[in-house]
């Protein structure tokens, strides 16, 4: 009598599901995502994004020859977006919502996946990623934070030369730098101590 069971062997391959185009690249690209986010840049194979994917290491190295070209493609799928800049009649307030957006941002999937990506590639191969990162973030980021500070300053309550990048910089190498060395997760009331002590005295008007 021959058994209707499997072998160990065929119960042990990993299973493949049967997507084409659009379907199946949306699917590689949110693998690589959660890969960088869970083992980081060092951690991360083609291999292990194909079976992430439930398909074969073949399906992706047709569409993506190389790891850098993979996650190039995966981060800009997946940047999250700011929106539009928050206006709640002070300037106090509108950067404090303004960070924990960015907040939230840093700590989704994608957000933790170009930290990876940040933190752990060489010179060589973070510079591939400079311009994505450039237009798809600190671009994004400086043209809100500006927004704020411009209509901080038409209120009276910016003194007029607060602009320009190192102020905007401010922010992002605060949350990046401690969120890095300090394992900081930004919890609503640090955001809060950051804009009070550090980001309000920085900009407020100068008394005439």
């Amino acid at each position: 009598m021959v058994s209707s069971r499997p072998a160990a062997g065929a119960r042990s391959r990993p299973v493949s599901l049967r997507r084409r185009g659009p379907v199946l690249e949306r699917a590689i690209l949110e693998a690589a995502l959660e890969q960088l986010s869970r083992v980081g840049w060092n951690g991360l194979t083609m291999e292990g994004v194909a079976a992430g994917a439930q398909t074969g290491k073949a399906a992706v190295y047709r569409r993506w020859p190389s790891k850098e070209d993979l996650v190039a493609d995966a981060l800009q799928a997946g940047l999250p977006t700011f929106g539009e800049a928050p206006d709640h009649g002070s300037v106090r307030e509108d950067l404090y919502q303004l960070c924990r957006r960015m907040r939230d941002a840093m700590y989704s999937l994608p957000g933790a996946a170009l930290r990876a990506v940040v933190h752990e590639c060489d010179g060589p191969t973070a510079e591939r990623f400079h311009g994505l990162i450039f237009s798809g973030v600190i671009e994004p980021s400086n043209r809100l934070f500006g927004e704020v500070v411009c209509r901080g300053i038409q209120r009276g309550d910016v003194r007029p030369d607060a602009t320009g990048e190192l102020v905007f910089d401010v922010i992002p190498a605060l949350m990046m730098y401690r969120s890095k060395m300090c394992a900081s997760e930004w919890p609503d009331e640090d955001i809060a101590e950051m804009i009070d002590r550090v980001m309000v005295p920085l900009l407020r008007a100068r008394p005439v």
